[in-house]
């Protein structure tokens, strides 16, 4: 059901431009700079500001740009194998990636919440808005491994646990990836999140369930329902936009991704050595850093730019 699904969708979201496609967007572009140079056309200010907005769209499909690129993102962590230690690594993991949005001068704030008594993270969720946030940050998404002397190990032995990050793009627009009510379940709960006591007191928290996928979100950051509501199906619609778009990039290099990650040894895509020796690597590129300090300190520019390099 889910596959038929992403096969139907995949139809009216398009990742690369055809020859064709790509030739009518050439046209198209002549035509809209031929406008330009009319003595009226400043005239229909609001209707010039449209057409102008349509050219820049225009000329990044026709160089290859993906247009979500250009946008925020979506941020959530989810602890895997490991128990204690893989929640606290997702703590670990957010700290590592606030910083970094930090050096960029991007903003955030916390969508969503599931923390443990040692103030580690079942799940969390951020929304993070600047400058080619997506663009930058979507490499990023996959598993997670850490290796160290667990702090909850009495016999202070090693320990290696999960944790999975994924990145999906912020979608303005319902008509960007357009969801059937159908094929949607709600769920309301009492938030725990921000936003003052009278929240608290009121089913605002919504999870929102897409039946043909089982793909799940939940929102509590606002203080309305409808607002979280909103929220919830606006990363929803993220999460189907970034299941095509691996895919499509899976398609295009003769790869096979599994439908359902697992959070455990063997599916990590970059892995985070404490003992016995220091290391950060990299499994798709191979960049490696010893320097394993000054990468949780937020400072994975060499990683990210290696990953933009691999496409």
């Amino acid at each position: 059901m889910a596959e038929h699904y992403f096969r139907k969708v995949e139809t009216r979201v398009r990742f690369s431009p055809s020859a064709q496609v790509k030739e009518e967007s050439k046209k198209r572009i002549q035509e809209i700079e031929a406008a330009m140079n009319a003595a009226d056309f400043w005239l229909d200010k609001e209707k010039a500001q449209a057409m102008i907005k349509e050219l820049q769209d225009l000329k990044e499909e026709v160089s290859g740009i993906g247009k979500f690129d250009k946008g925020d993102a979506i941020m959530t962590i989810f602890s895997g194998a490991g128990g204690d230690d893989a929640e606290d690594f997702s703590e670990i993991l957010l700290s590592m990636y606030l910083k970094y949005i930090q050096k960029q001068k991007w903003d955030y704030y916390l969508i969503h919440e599931n923390k443990n008594d040692h103030g580690g993270y079942r799940n969390v969720t951020i929304e993070i808005k600047g400058k080619s946030v997506y663009g930058t940050l979507k490499n990023e998404s996959g598993v997670h491994r850490l290796v160290r002397i667990s702090p909850f190990n009495a016999k202070k032995l090693r320990h290696t646990s999960f944790s999975m990050v994924e990145v999906i793009p912020k979608f303005e627009k319902v008509t960007e990836i357009e969801i059937p009510e159908a094929d949607i379940r709600y769920e309301f709960a009492r938030s725990s999140g921000p936003g003052g006591q009278n929240v608290n007191k009121r089913e605002t928290a919504v999870r929102v369930v897409h039946i043909p996928t089982n793909l799940a979100v939940h929102a509590e950051s606002e203080r309305s329902q409808a607002q979280n509501k909103e929220k919830a199906l606006q990363i929803l619609r993220g999460k189907i936009y970034k299941k095509l778009e691996e895919e499509r990039t899976a398609k295009e290099k003769g790869m096979y991704i599994s439908k359902t990650t697992q959070i455990e040894w063997g599916n990590q895509i970059r892995s985070y050595v404490m003992h016995p020796y220091k290391m950060v690597k990299d499994h798709r590129t191979n960049v490696e850093t010893s320097n394993i300090d000054s990468v949780l300190e937020g400072e994975i520019d060499e990683f990210i730019a290696a990953e933009k390099a691999l496409g």
